[in-house]
């Protein structure tokens, strides 16, 4: 690969690059190193074919921390239920919806168990040096998307708002940052993003009246970041949210006053690949705007993307300055 001799991935840059990338197995290889030594690349996330124990966790983690470079921003999806890659030694994390449900019961107690479930993830993935856990999710479940299904505290707004307020609070009372996903909302919807392009036809006044209630309320407390849905709202956009200017720069940073970091979901993602080739995505997630875009699962796209951009993208100084204030409290003096 071209990267290897490229002599730009020999320089150190102390901004955050806008890709995040993943590995294949439990150590890293050469190649890994280099890859995560690009200055394109400023994310590293996990999956469970990562993980075997917590020593091997915690002997992988240190090792990616001591790269020669900036310190790269570690993430995990760790939300709970079925999104929890890490289970052999750490706490069992239930599934969102069991908080929603239980509100109906006992608001009070659902609010105490999602606040200290979300402080049970921040304790457990800091203490590996992790930075995000990519929750909570926000979505409102409106019946339909199996892919988000339970993954949603309720399929009420205001109850959705309370519980992820409670489950924010936790993490960062562990000192990890939140991140609310899928801006604008992926629960309206019956396909699944990770396969295919999901299309939302309901008027723009519909969406704004009900999905972006609890992002445009976490936006106002403060969340510190945000991840964009591969889902295409036809009456907005032609484009999906994730690559969409309108939604993004008018919308999201513009209209609703948003400051913090902007995640692209997953751009090996099928809902990503109607727009064209991995460069293709990659352009116009951040032409739209996306300040960090993860790159999972094909190591060879990876190393085709980092070569296309690396002929003519240099790290962004504004996105690198949001997306290093997500760095948790483990991070020490490179935060």
């Amino acid at each position: 690969m071209s990267s290897t001799t490229n002599p730009v991935a020999k320089t150190r840059s102390k901004l955050l690059g806008p890709l995040m990338i993943d590995i294949p197995g439990q150590e890293l290889t050469a190649e890994d190193r280099e890859l995560l030594c690009h200055p394109l690349v400023g994310g590293f996330i996990l999956f469970t074919r990562n993980y075997r124990d917590p020593d091997q966790l915690k002997k992988l983690c240190d090792e990616v921390l001591s790269l020669p470079r900036q310190r790269l921003l570690m993430a995990v999806d760790h939300e709970g239920g079925r999104v929890q890659r890490f289970r052999v030694g750490f706490s069992r994390i239930p599934a969102m919806r069991s908080f929603g449900h239980l509100h109906g019961e006992d608001p009070a107690r659902a609010l105490a168990d999602a606040r200290a479930q979300g402080e049970t993830i921040g304790r457990e993935l800091s203490a590996y040096g992790i930075d995000l856990c990519f929750a909570p999710v926000l979505d409102i479940d409106h019946g339909l998307s199996r892919i988000i299904g339970d993954r949603a505290f309720s399929d009420r707004g205001e109850v959705i708002v309370e519980l992820a307020r409670a489950f924010r609070a936790g993490l960062n009372a562990q000192g990890m940052a939140a991140t609310g996903k899928h801006f604008p909302g992926h629960g309206a919807v019956t396909a699944d993003s990770h396969l295919e392009l999901p299309v939302d036809r309901r008027k723009e006044a519909d969406i704004r009246a009900t999905e972006l209630a609890p992002f445009k309320t976490l936006i106002d407390d403060g969340i510190e970041s945000l991840m964009m849905a591969h889902v295409r709202y036809t009456t907005v956009d032609t484009q999906p949210a994730s690559l969409s200017k309108r939604w993004i720069g008018e919308i999201l940073r513009d209209e609703l006053g948003f400051r913090g970091a902007i995640f692209c979901d997953d751009l090996s993602m099928g809902g990503a690949a109607v727009v064209g080739d991995m460069e293709a995505r990659a352009r116009l997630a951040l032409d739209a705007g996306c300040d960090m875009l993860p790159v999972c699962n094909d190591r060879d796209a990876t190393i085709k993307l980092i070569d296309a951009l690396a002929r003519d993208l240099t790290p962004d100084r504004a996105a690198s300055l949001r997306l290093k204030k997500l760095y948790g409290r483990h991070a020490g003096a490179q935060a």
